[in-house]
């Protein structure tokens, strides 16, 4: 018998929350975002040859600061911006390790722009109220304990910003489900 959530994706194309989405780890495990249920969540595309690329450094330390608080920043390379994310999962893994010591989550490199966007950006783009498609790399999506996602931050926007963690603490203090 075929679960619910796998039903809906059959049927409609849609999952019918943010955690029926599948995923790929960094090391090719499969699994859904389900395994983050009741965390709070920074969903983040990155590029390891970017501008942006030092917010490695601010993602690692609001990991660090926020991790027991109950945030997991989930880090999910993408080749779409500028060919900036040429290498391969291994080599973005050993990137980040030993540039940056990242102890988040690394998925598996992406496709976050439409056509053929992932099934997790093309439901992160597609809700309404969102802030819009991601232009670039580093764009963050924040998400509440219970599924919500609450905001997107531009890539201007540095981890550790006042922007950004007042949202979190808030997202943070809500209880989980």
């Amino acid at each position: 018998m075929l679960a619910a959530a796998t039903l809906s994706l059959i049927l409609t194309g849609a999952p019918m929350s943010l955690y029926d989405i599948g995923v790929k780890t960094i090391d090719g495990k499969d699994t859904t975002l389900a395994a983050y249920k009741g965390k709070a969540l920074l969903i983040v595309n990155t590029a390891s040859e970017c501008g942006y690329t030092p917010q490695y450094k601010g993602l690692e330390a609001l990991y660090q600061a926020y991790k027991a608080k109950g945030l997991e920043v989930l880090a999910f390379p993408s080749n779409d911006f500028g060919g900036q994310e040429p290498g391969t999962n291994a080599d973005i893994k050993k990137f980040c390790e030993l540039k940056y010591k990242t102890t988040f989550p690394l998925f598996d490199k992406v496709k976050v722009k439409e056509p053929g966007a992932h099934p997790l950006y093309a439901y992160l783009q597609g809700l309404k109220d969102n802030g819009g498609a991601v232009k670039w790399n580093f764009n963050k999506f924040l998400v509440t304990r219970d599924g919500q996602v609450v905001a997107h931050f531009d890539s201007k926007v540095e981890p550790e910003s006042k922007e950004l963690t007042s949202k979190l603490d808030a997202a943070l203090s809500a209880k989980a489900p």
